[in-house]
């Protein structure tokens, strides 16, 4: 799994992860497991898993480390 930091989230359920690269990683609220989208807080580090969503990369499983 890889591992990164929250970087944004919004109140629409959908953040983004500093993945340490150029491109930060999208995720969704359905993708968090472990713990509730509203518990995640920005510069938090979790892992996840890399998938591909309709719209391109998205981060799946996400969860705190």
């Amino acid at each position: 799994m890889a591992e990164g930091t929250i970087k944004r989230l919004t109140d629409k359920g959908f953040g983004f992860i500093d993945t340490g690269t150029n491109q930060d990683m999208f995720f969704h609220s359905s993708n968090v497991v472990g713990t509730s989208y509203e518990q995640l807080r920005e510069g938090q580090r979790v892992s996840y898993t890399e998938g591909r969503g309709p719209k391109g990369p998205r981060a799946e499983n996400v969860q705190p480390i």
